[in-house]
């Protein structure tokens, strides 16, 4: 998969999805294989399509949690081969573009607009009000900025 340009920028926009999401793992890959309620699945080939309960039962699956007709269409669009972690990469991008966010994110950053825009596909990220678009848990805007600044620094080879 190569449809949508990875920068240091894009990169730690993903990290701060998947840190909002439960799946950063401090940057390990096993939080490609993650499943609603932080099991681990095996094959990448495809998306597991299991349905977990743990308080809530979802089919969310990898570090961006794709519930599995979002990554269908994702995957069909791109023509992904995989679930494996490029492949992931690549259908969140898609998603952020699909949102509105991606191009105002290139343009203005980590912006509290462009987290309200991902907060529709993403329950972890804060709406305009700071509340889940979803009615879940968020993380606070100033905790994921803090973490995608670092995480910036990072990917451009500073120490922070």
């Amino acid at each position: 998969p190569g449809f949508y340009r990875m920068t240091p920028e894009r990169r730690a926009l993903l990290n701060t999805i998947r840190f909002a999401e439960g799946t950063w793992t401090n940057g390990r890959g096993d939080g490609y294989r993650m499943l609603f309620g932080g099991g681990l699945f095996k094959d990448m080939a495809r998306h597991p399509q299991l349905v977990v309960t743990s308080g809530f039962s979802s089919s969310a699956a990898g570090a961006y949690q794709f519930l599995p007709d979002t990554w269908n269409e994702a995957a069909h669009r791109l023509r992904l081969p995989n679930f494996q972690p490029a492949s992931q990469d690549q259908a969140a991008l898609y998603l952020m573009e699909k949102r509105g966010a991606l191009a105002r994110f290139d343009r203005q950053g980590l912006s509290q607009d462009v987290l309200h825009l991902l907060a529709q596909e993403w329950a972890s990220l804060p709406t305009l009000d700071g509340a889940s678009y979803y009615g879940q848990p968020v993380k606070r805007v100033e905790e994921l900025r803090s973490f995608f600044s670092k995480d910036l620094a990072r990917q451009r080879g500073r120490t922070v």
